[in-house]
């Protein structure tokens, strides 16, 4: 039987909220041009793989504040989730068991396989 832990819920909502900030910020960065800067598209078809980009009118600056905002709250959680107390309450050995269970924690469980 895999162990069950016991997550405060404030490591929860850390988790929770650097997951929604995550699919926020790849939400944001497939919307936005290939390129920050303006640059002209280019074609490469003399290599291994074909490679080919349009025109890109770059960011702007609200996007590239946008796109800041959402890493720097990225770092902050990723900060807070791996240096939270309750990594000192898990034994060595069970630490990647308990990451990896906190990260699906938010997922409904799935059918039991027994």
């Amino acid at each position: 039987m895999a162990a069950t832990y016991d997550f405060p819920s404030d490591l929860l909502a850390g988790q929770e909220e650097l997951h929604q900030v995550r699919a926020e910020l790849l939400a944001l960065l497939k919307r936005l041009p290939w390129s920050v800067e303006p640059l002209d598209g280019f074609s490469d078809t003399g290599g291994w793989r074909k490679v080919e980009r349009p025109a890109s009118p770059g960011w702007t600056s609200d996007e590239q504040a946008e796109v800041e905002k959402l890493r720097q709250r990225e770092r902050e959680l990723a900060v807070f989730v791996s240096g939270h107390r309750f990594w000192s309450e898990v034994a060595p050995p069970e630490t990647v068991d308990a990451r990896m269970r906190l990260k699906h924690a938010h997922e409904a469980p799935g059918p039991d396989p027994a």
